[in-house]
């Protein structure tokens, strides 16, 4: 029973953290015109906890939806009217890429990637994007069940010789 209400507690703390951090990051995306209210955030929060939720991934911090922010919000191709809508998106791309990579790649470099797409061979659609990336994934896997193949070949040859 005290269990329940201590991590009541710690989510409601949790959530206010993150209201506070991203809110704090409309100093940075204002020069480019694009500023989150606090409904904004809220939506963003139940966004990123429905999508973590559907992908069965427990995260912490939000360093990741940060990051998302501070690196698309000097796009050409977002404005306000879609800001925080193109956010919501972003954080779903990001996570089914995460699954969809097990992991292997670090959030920077997916980040990176996603942006770099986003800005030279998508122009800011974001369906385009969903597109290359899951190709990406799917390339990237492949290349995994590739070598992992190859090291267990290499077990084998390994054992023959013993």
């Amino acid at each position: 029973m005290y269990i329940s209400r201590i991590f009541r507690s710690l989510n409601v703390s949790m959530q206010e953290q993150f209201m506070h951090e991203v809110l704090a990051l409309n100093e940075k995306t204002k020069h480019y015109g694009l500023t989150l209210t606090p409904q904004d955030v809220e939506r963003m929060l139940a966004a990123r906890s429905q999508v973590l939720h559907s992908y069965g991934r427990v995260e912490l911090g939000t360093q990741a939806t940060k990051e998302l922010i501070e690196r698309f919000s000097s796009s050409a191709f977002i404005e306000q009217e879609n800001y925080a809508d193109t956010l919501n998106e972003l954080q779903e791309i990001f996570y089914y890429l995460k699954n969809e990579t097990e992991d292997q790649i670090s959030d920077v470099e997916l980040l990176n990637r996603m942006k770099d797409m986003f800005e030279e061979h998508c122009e800011g659609s974001l369906e385009l994007l969903k597109s290359k990336l899951e190709a990406y994934a799917e390339d990237y896997r492949r290349e995994l069940q590739r070598n992992e193949s190859m090291l267990e070949g290499e077990d084998d040859h390994w054992n023959l010789r013993i």
